[in-house]
């Protein structure tokens, strides 16, 4: 089950990556980010496009355990996600509130994914 958990997690951050570097734009209008000028579309391909590609190669590493990097891999990603809830909760103590979707949907997504990583390692 394990070995699910981290799979299906890999293959967002895969499938979040690829569509980061092939429609930056479309990505990032959820948040109303305006991505307009050829900095803003590689600071999205950079950040959710690579590093989403990353870390689902480090996530099918860990399912496939090469190198005996489950549990390390599957705990840096698993932080890293909470770290990424825990950014959004601090925002809302700093700004004014938000709608439910999509800071509020990827908080719940990220708290949930991290904390069954965890659970995974």
């Amino acid at each position: 089950m394990a070995t699910i958990v981290i799979a299906v997690i890999g293959l967002f951050f895969l499938a979040m990556g690829l569509y980061a570097l092939a429609a930056p734009a479309a990505l990032a209008a959820p948040f109303r980010m305006s991505v307009q000028t050829p900095e803003s579309r590689s600071e999205v391909r950079a950040v959710y496009g690579g590093f989403g590609i990353a870390m689902a190669t480090v996530l099918g590493a860990a399912a496939l355990d090469l190198g005996d990097i489950r549990t390390g891999a599957v705990v840096t990603v698993g932080v890293a996600l909470i770290g990424m809830a825990a950014g959004r909760l601090l925002s809302r103590v700093f700004d004014t509130s938000v709608r439910f979707y999509p800071i509020w949907f990827y908080f719940g997504v990220e708290l949930v994914a991290g904390g069954l990583l965890l659970l995974a390692a």
